[in-house]
Parts: structure tokens; C-alpha cells; sequence
């Protein structure tokens, strides 16, 4: 239906449309907590360097951060999943919120260093994912504009979060940037939790051409 509703007729070619698909609303709502995970790491790992005395450090562990996004982005290339994407989608954000937890009250390099790298190890999972919960949901007409709603919102998460996470590390010091990306993680698995049933493909249609599969065929003039 909601792919129905998604469909208009311009100069004789039918266009579809990815926003009124509920899948792709839900999926860009949950990209903005990956977009405050960037933002919000990005801005206080600076913050955090600075307030240690060693600016120098605040490159080594974005790039921890950044490798361990790269790495599990190989790793899920290569592995043949059982479990289909909707399951990985909220086993990555329930391990980026488990991580980020943990973020405020971290003051070792070492530490901040590993949790950059776990939480860098779930974002590739969950924006994997995503795309390809999006191939699943959307026809192939609509499947460019659902791939551009989900990378701006990223990008709309990121800009919010380097804002807000600014605005908490000069006034309460970096511990407080960290925030930043718990609450939007956190926002993020709540709203898949809630929604997830508007993340499945809808089969009534095979399932109705299957069940007519016993009627004898019948000839035609």
C-alpha cells in the first residue's frame, strides 16, 4: 500500500517516490545517531586532547575511530550473514549505545582509545544494514532519492552533534561532548526497537500467488 501511495504518474512514466515508504522515515531518523556519533566524537576527542595537554593525540584516535568503521566495513563484505539485515541493523546500534555509554567517563587515551575503536567496529554493520534494508523496501525507481534522505540525515546528525557537543565540552568540559553521541544512539535504537515491524518486507503478494498455485490451469481461445 505504502508503496501504492508512493507512485505518480509524470509525462506518462509512473515516478516513485522513497519518503512515503514508513521504512525509509524510520531508517532516517536512525541515521541521524550515527551522524552525532561522527559529529559529536569528532568535537570532543579535540576537546579531550586539549584538556590532557596533548593535541597531537586528538589525530591517533579519530584514526583508531576511523579504522575500526573501515575494518568492519571489509568484514561485512566478506562474511555471508545468516541473520538478515533488520537483526544486524539493531545489533549495531545496540552496540554503538553500549560503547558511547561508556564515553563521558573515560579520561585514559588508551581506553578512549579502544571504545573509538568498538564503536567504529558497529557503525559500518548498521549503515550496511541499512542500504541494503532500503534495496529490500523501495522499488528501484525510488531507491536513489531513499539512499540521498539517508546520507543527509548523517550529515543533518553530524552538524547538530559537532554544534551541541561544541557548545558542551567549552562549557562542561569534554566528558559533557560525549553525551552527544549516547543520546543520539540511544534516540536511535529506541525508535528501531519501536518501529522495527515497519522494517519488513511485505510478501502478501507472493504468498497470495503461491497459495493459488493448486488451481488447475485452464485453457483460453
Amino acid at each position: 500500500a505504502a508503496r501504492g501511495r508512493a507512485a505518480a504518474t509524470t509525462g506518462g512514466r509512473t515516478r516513485t517516490s522513497a519518503l512515503p515508504v514508513p521504512g525509509v522515515r524510520v531508517l532516517a531518523v536512525a541515521f541521524l545517531g550515527i551522524g552525532s556519533v561522527f559529529g559529536g566524537m569528532q568535537v570532543s576527542l579535540t576537546a579531550f586532547a586539549e584538556e590532557i595537554g596533548e593535541p597531537g593525540v586528538n589525530g591517533v584516535l579519530y584514526g583508531i575511530f576511523a579504522a575500526g568503521n573501515m575494518l568492519a566495513g571489509i568484514v561485512c563484505g566478506a562474511v555471508a550473514w545468516k541473520t538478515g539485515p533488520r537483526g544486524r541493523l539493531l545489533a549495531g546500534y545496540t552496540g554503538l549505545t553500549l560503547f558511547a555509554s561508556a564515553l563521558w567517563a573515560v579520561h585514559s587515551v588508551p581506553l578512549l582509545a579502544g571504545l573509538g575503536l568498538l564503536i567504529g567496529l558497529c557503525i559500518a554493520p548498521a549503515l550496511i544494514s541499512g542500504y541494503t534494508l532500503v534495496e529490500r523496501l523501495v522499488p528501484a525507481e525510488g531507491r536513489t532519492e531513499a539512499f540521498t534522505w539517508l546520507t543527509g540525515a548523517v550529515a543533518l546528525g553530524q552538524a547538530a552533534a559537532v554544534t551541541v557537543a561544541g557548545q558542551l565540552a567549552d562549557t562542561h568540559g569534554a566528558s559533557a561532548g560525549f553525551v552527544v553521541p549516547l543520546a543520539g544512539t540511544a534516540l536511535a535504537l529506541i525508535t528501531l526497537f519501536v518501529l522495527r515491524s515497519r522494517l519488513t518486507v511485505k510478501t502478501t503478494g507472493l504468498v497470495a500467488a503461491r497459495g493459488m498455485s493448486h488451481r488447475e490451469p485452464v485453457a483460453v481461445d
